[in-house]
């Protein structure tokens, strides 16, 4: 077995030692990692521990550099993994650092957010969340038909409280934008009791959205525990 074989055998799979070691050791650097990001947005840290966070970053990134250039030299279509699933969120948890050290521009501290992408990577050595990954793919047609029916039915929602509420609650409902916050609210049956109708047919409209909110939420909910099961049946 050559170099390249023994690094491939090392990095994508858990058969071996190595690679079981290799597996768990980037798990813990990923939660690590989180959690140095998670640290970061305390107030008043010191400057001290702000260069502790700011090296264990960088060891941090230096690693998943090394693994990232190491699964496109092993990858037999390095193209295809590069613009894979994996690929992607591989090059996403690396880039912000890159881009906030060769510019300081307030305008790329967005990229910050996409450090967030690191606990996409522990999909890679799960198979519990592989199973909810295969299981979403098989049934993303039908999630996003209810999804679009979903905001099909919250824009109705929207211009319908509008309608029953706008004159009497013009603060609260003085737009179909106003009213989305409470659509929203609404049919996911949450109720935060901000904003709430006090005619009688807002109320009676509103009574009929809690109905139809608990077939939006459940559909995708019943789809997606269906397809989980179909694929845990198969497997």
């Amino acid at each position: 077995m050559n170099l390249k074989q023994s690094i491939k055998e090392i990095i994508e799979t858990t058969n071996t030692t190595g690679g079981r070691i290799f597996a768990w050791a980037i798990q813990a650097l990923i939660i690590v990692s989180l959690i140095e990001f998670s640290i970061e947005t305390l107030p008043n840290l010191s400057e001290t521990t702000r260069q502790y966070l700011a090296i264990a970053e960088m060891v941090a990134v230096l690693i998943f550099t090394v693994e990232y250039c190491l699964r496109v030299y092993v990858a037999d279509n390095k193209l295809r993994y590069i613009f894979s699933f994996y690929g992607i969120f591989d090059l996403l948890a690396i880039l912000p650092f890159y881009l906030s050290l060769e510019i300081d521009l307030r305008s790329l501290r967005i990229f910050r957010l996409f450090r967030l992408v690191r606990i996409f990577k522990l999909v890679r050595y799960n198979s519990a969340i592989m199973r909810f990954k295969n299981a979403f793919t098989s049934v993303r047609e039908e999630l996003v038909l209810a999804f679009v029916a979903a905001a099909f039915v919250l824009y109705l929602s929207s211009v319908g409280i509008y309608y029953f509420e706008s004159q009497e609650q013009p603060e609260k409902f003085g737009s179909i934008f106003h009213c989305m916050w409470w659509a929203i609210v609404t049919l996911t049956t949450v109720g935060y009791g901000d904003t709430y109708p006090i005619t009688t047919g807002g109320k009676i409209f509103t009574g009929c959205l809690m109905i139809v909110g608990l077939a939006v939420v459940a559909v995708p909910t019943a789809l997606f525990a269906s397809a989980l099961t179909v694929w845990k049946e198969k497997n």
